[in-house]
């Protein structure tokens, strides 16, 4: 059986591709969809080339597709890229936006696929703990009230959870990001041979929407 999971290099994506090989299920290939615009209701776009880093640390092969990221195109370019694949098993980090699942869901079973989203339903607050216990993960955008600059390039461990409690508190954000509030990126995680090191990043902030931008970053060794 060939598993292959929908990989943006963000926290579901990568989490829901360390629960599948934790059931024995072997990812033979990692299919990132990257769109031209920001606007894409199924894809992330910031830092989306430096997922090659991190497939060259997992050690499996990535496949990596440009879509324009308009609402229905980028639904016909991701159908034809899994069919492409020739998977028999896709791997998704959804965890509670039914647009998302319930799309790849139609387009597996159209396929003849199996859709495994491990991470559907989990409680926002268990996932983010499991990821500052055992990942490393920097927030790379932020567009909701609450969000501001100081969060941009921020590691999600104990200070930034408390920090995003107290923005649900006040502004009722999806802490799961699944709302559009955020997207990160993952730097280390326990199946990474090695971590990503950035060497140089910017930050763009308009007063509304800000953006963490990897310039340069490089694979060290764990020590």
């Amino acid at each position: 059986m060939k598993a292959v999971c929908l990989f943006s290099g963000g926290k579901d994506s990568t989490l829901a591709l360390h629960r599948a090989f934790g059931r024995g299920i072997k990812v033979d290939q990692l299919l990132t969809i990257s769109p031209d615009n920001d606007y894409s209701y199924m894809f992330h776009k910031p830092n989306i080339k430096f997922t090659s880093l991190q497939a060259e640390s997992l050690g499996i092969t990535q496949v990596m597709i440009k879509t324009k990221g308009n609402k229905d195109e980028e639904l016909i370019d991701l159908e034809s890229a899994i069919e492409d694949s020739n998977a028999d098993l896709i791997i998704t980090g959804a965890i509670a936006s039914q647009y998302q699942k319930s799309r790849v869901d139609a387009i597996c079973e159209k396929l003849g696929i199996i859709d495994y989203s491990p991470l559907w339903g989990i409680e926002p607050l268990e996932e983010l703990k499991e990821l500052a216990k055992n990942f490393d993960v920097i927030i790379t955008k932020v567009s909701a009230d609450g969000m501001d600059k100081s969060l941009l390039g921020a590691h999600i461990d104990g200070d930034t959870i408390i920090k995003l409690l107290d923005i649900e508190r006040k502004f009722h954000i999806n802490l799961s990001f699944e709302g559009g509030e955020a997207e990160s990126f993952v730097l280390d995680a326990p199946l990474f041979k090695k971590k990503i090191i950035v060497d140089k990043s910017h930050v763009e902030n308009d007063g509304t929407n800000g953006e963490y931008i990897i310039d340069n970053a490089h694979l060290e060794n764990k020590i």
